[in-house]
């Protein structure tokens, strides 16, 4: 097969629900609103979270202090770090970043004889948004844990209905729901049933360069990725 027959593209695990179509100006009003937040950059990394040359190579490459204590998160221009356990983080950037990070992180890692990982997992992750007045209400009706406890700068993880997720408080306005992109379909409509009472609209999504996740959907395009990884 010619070598320029080969045509990438990347879609998100909701692209089949046509969000963009339906997608409006967020208005202050009394539903819950929300949209993906497609084709983010997702890895894992593990190592030991006393380890001064971990937690030290961890925060010079990426610019988030790896968190120490549970549901801490840490953000800054290059997306947000969540701590998961005592030797395990979630790392939410741009795939583009992901792409120059991981590769500078297991050769320190090698090279300091740090024992860790830094795993690429983009693939299998996606988030959703979820905002409005009644938000933390209708995260209340599909789990038991206390949503209205979870402060700015923290994240839990928890069970919606049968899926595992990470729920991301970056900020007092809304949070992320961050699921398996296999749970993609069951955790979406899941939040837009729950949200029914409520009223419920897709939201375009913020152009914030500034806000740590926003800022990583306004990368050169994402198919770029595939195409250089090819």
């Amino acid at each position: 097969m010619p070598e320029s027959a080969f045509k990438p593209w990347l879609e998100s695990p909701l692209h089949r629900f046509a969000l963009g179509d339906e997608a409006e100006p967020r208005r202050a009003d009394s539903r819950a609103w929300g949209n993906e937040a497609p084709n983010l950059g997702y890895a894992l990394l593990r190592g030991d979270g006393a380890e001064a040359g971990f937690l030290e190579l961890t925060a010079r490459i990426t610019g988030l202090e790896p968190p120490r204590r549970p549901k801490a998160l840490s953000q800054g221009e290059g997306g947000a770090l969540l701590w998961l356990s005592p030797d395990e983080w979630l790392l939410i950037s741009s795939r583009q970043r992901l792409a120059a990070w991981l590769p500078a992180l297991e050769r320190g890692f090698a090279e300091r004889r740090v024992f860790a990982q830094a795993l690429d997992v983009s693939g299998g992750f996606t988030a959703v948004y979820l905002c409005g007045e009644p938000h933390l209400a209708v995260l209340r009706h599909l789990g038991a844990y206390d949503f209205e406890a979870l402060r700015a700068g923290q994240g839990v993880g928890t069970l919606l209905g049968k899926a595992v997720v990470q729920v991301l408080r970056l900020d007092g306005d809304g949070v992320f729901v961050v699921c398996r992109r296999s749970f993609a379909d069951y955790v979406w409509l899941l939040l837009r049933r729950a949200a029914r009472p409520y009223g419920f609209a897709v939201c375009e999504l913020p152009e914030d360069a500034g806000h740590p996740l926003w800022a990583q959907l306004a990368q050169p395009a994402l198919a770029a990725v595939l195409s250089e990884s090819t």
